[in-house]
């Protein structure tokens, strides 16, 4: 059972980063701690607009470096801490003569530019034992300095942000017994530009399978809805034809961190465990949206385990 909940602690795609650890619903034991080192390539292939149609305009690559560590502070208790490192590119065509900005000098050249992203501090608290658990979680999200926010392939948003949310897992004992259900829910409370709110709600649900004692396996699906933001409308005009919200020269200032950002996704992945390893991959695909990006993203990476019994 305990490498069960390890492999579930670190099964979880990273297509929204930060970290995977922190969207699980199991704790590690007092003690433990766990160094996570993951990679993840995020294809982005077009734009969705504000009725959900798509245009191959915006294409940007990136790659994501994550290093993250999880202490278990008491066996229900857990810390986690986790920091990326960005690597973006613009591979897109010049922007359409509709939409309301051009080339941000970091996508002008088409070429590759890094640096970190965001501090990410998470705190859970489970509980239940097998074969339920239920941990609220709170997380604090700080730039790790001042970083370029304006174009496509940028790093991130250079926002803080603090969210609160509950993640809950059952073990499927009268079904499958070796299957295991998981859903969750977080609200972050974003920092404010120009008096615009840009709260988010992000959610998941999860069905995995050990297949053995060192095998796991899972499908899952997220999403999200931004609670304000900016929309920039559709060249069909519906709901209104670009550059919609984007009608100041302030608001396109601030438009990539604040525009409204609402998905499906779709995806699953595998862990497998060696010794105080755990190694995982998963994919994730986009399913629907409104203005958003459409793409996918292929995650690898590996957890190191050490302290407390073996």
């Amino acid at each position: 059972m305990k490498r069960l909940l390890r492999s579930l602690t670190i099964a979880g795609a990273l297509a929204s980063v930060p970290a995977p650890v922190a969207a699980q619903a199991f704790t590690l034991p007092q003690g433990v701690g766990g160094v996570t080192l993951a990679l993840q390539y995020y294809d982005d292939t077009g734009r969705r607009f504000s009725d959900g149609t798509r245009q191959s305009v915006g294409r940007t690559e990136t790659v994501t470096v994550l290093l993250e560590a999880d202490y278990g502070v008491t066996d229900r208790l857990s810390a986690t801490l986790g920091l990326p490192y960005i690597f973006a590119r613009y591979r897109g065509d010049p922007p359409p003569p509709f939409l309301p900005y051009n080339y941000a000098s970091a996508d002008e050249c088409h070429c590759w530019h890094s640096t970190f992203q965001d501090f990410a501090l998470t705190a859970r608290y489970r509980l239940g034992d097998d074969p339920w658990a239920v941990t609220p979680l709170v997380r604090f999200v700080e730039p790790s300095h001042d970083y370029n926010y304006q174009g496509e392939a940028v790093v991130g948003f250079d926002r803080r942000e603090v969210a609160v949310g509950v993640n809950a897992s059952v073990r499927l004992v009268g079904l499958l017994p070796k299957a295991t259900f998981q859903a969750g829910y977080t609200y972050s409370f974003v920092e404010q530009f120009l008096g615009i709110p840009n709260d988010r709600s992000n959610g998941s649900v999860q069905i995995g399978y050990a297949v053995s004692r060192r095998l796991f396996v899972y499908a899952n699906g997220t999403w999200q809805q931004t609670h304000g933001g900016l929309r920039i409308g559709s060249p069909s005009g519906d709901p209104f034809p670009p550059p919609g919200d984007i009608n100041t020269p302030e608001r396109l200032d601030e438009f990539h961190r604040l525009f409204r950002n609402d998905y499906w996704q779709a995806g699953g992945g595998i862990s497998y465990s060696v010794g105080s390893f755990d190694v995982f991959a998963s994919f994730t695909k986009y399913v629907w949206g409104t203005d958003t990006h459409d793409g996918q993203a292929y995650t690898v990476g590996a957890t190191w385990y050490f302290g407390g019994a073996k």
